[in-house]
């Protein structure tokens, strides 16, 4: 069951966020709607996956608010968030599901057919017996986007999902990614790769040092960046 109202749209208002001596994200006002795909960009360190903690809520904010569908501190009862390596447990894949199912206070009785409806879904139906750690990563990967799924959120977090992964497990990544995202979920995902921003984004966010350089639709933005740390990134140059 679904809680009622809705998460979105997440605000991020003039949020800071560091640690003693490093200023980690700096000024960050962004507002993340229903739609299309949004995909954080940038090189490593510029606040990636700072930012999708925050608007998680698995961190507070140093300075500045964040709010989901208008509230503070709400608790992330339809938000769901899968990490570059997840951590299977010791069980079978159907297992790690239903432990996912339960958490999220499914029924027992329906545990078997939504198990299998998940996996269906990341491409993996007839693997329920299989120990979850025997999987390869990519498969692992589609296991986590399962786990997540399992609390029919409304917006999915995406943080360097395919990041260590070939180009097979890449494109069965993305191929979920593209499901959810016509189901009507909001995916948010960080990634380096501009190859995967162009194949999945609907909106491009380009972080540097920790500030929100461009905010603009992905075909906007490959097509005509409007700055020149973005015509340097899009290009393939460094950023210093």
């Amino acid at each position: 069951m679904r809680a009622p109202g809705s998460e979105l749209p997440i605000v991020l208002a003039d949020v800071r966020y560091g640690v003693p001596g490093v200023t980690i994200l700096d000024g960050i006002s962004l507002t993340l709607m229903s739609g299309a795909p949004t995909v954080l960009i940038g090189p490593n360190g510029s606040g990636k996956t700072t930012l999708i903690r925050l608007a998680m809520g698995l961190i507070e904010p140093t300075y500045g608010r964040v709010t989901w569908g208008g509230i503070a501190h709400a608790a992330p009862q339809r938000r769901a968030i899968v990490f570059q390596r997840p951590v299977m447990l010791r069980r079978s894949v159907a297992a790690n599901i239903e432990y996912a199912l339960a958490s999220a206070g499914i029924a027992r009785d329906e545990w078997s057919a939504r198990t299998g409806e998940l996996l269906k879904l990341v491409g993996l139906a007839g693997l329920d017996a299989r120990p979850a750690r025997r999987l390869s990563g990519g498969e692992q990967q589609r296991i986590a986007l399962a786990r997540a799924l399992a609390r029919d959120p409304e917006v999915l977090f995406l943080d360097e999902p395919t990041a260590s992964l070939d180009p097979a497990a890449t494109k069965a990544v993305e191929d979920v990614v593209r499901a959810v995202a016509a189901r009507g979920i909001k995916v948010v995902l960080a990634t380096h790769d501009l190859g995967e921003a162009r194949r999945l984004a609907g909106e491009i966010v380009l972080l540097h040092r920790g500030r929100v350089i461009e905010c603009t639709p992905a075909e906007q933005f490959f097509a005509d960046p409007k700055t020149q740390q973005a015509r340097q990134f899009v290009a393939g140059d460094l950023l210093l």
